[in-house]
């Protein structure tokens, strides 16, 4: 991993995982290759993380799976997102959003005190 490359923060997984399926049904690879170019390379997802992440959800009802080809004519599981699932995505990026704000205004310089 590069300086530049980042591993995810816990809680997130199944954030981009969600909103990278949001996007449509892939495979786990196609899955990890989006993360990875949505964000310019900085973030990587390692591919046992990426598998029990896949199945933790699945056994949620937040995405099921099916079978089927990849581009490369291989045999795949695709994942897509279910109702209850944008739902969830909807809740989890909300709260990551309010936590992202949280951490951005500490990081801010705080205002000079008036007397």
């Amino acid at each position: 991993m590069s300086d530049r490359q980042r591993a995810l923060l816990p809680g997130t997984v199944d954030l981009v995982i969600l909103r990278t399926l949001s996007e449509g049904p892939a495979h786990g690879f196609a899955i990890s290759r989006r993360i990875r170019a949505r964000s310019e390379g900085v973030l990587e997802l390692q591919d046992a993380a990426l598998y029990q992440a896949l199945h933790r959800m699945e056994k949620k009802g937040w995405i099921s799976s099916q079978w089927g080809q990849s581009e490369n004519n291989r045999r795949a599981k695709f994942y897509d997102l279910t109702t209850v699932g944008t739902k969830r995505l909807a809740a989890e990026a909300r709260s990551w959003r309010e936590y992202a704000a949280a951490i951005a205004s500490i990081l801010e310089p705080a205002p000079a005190e008036q007397e």
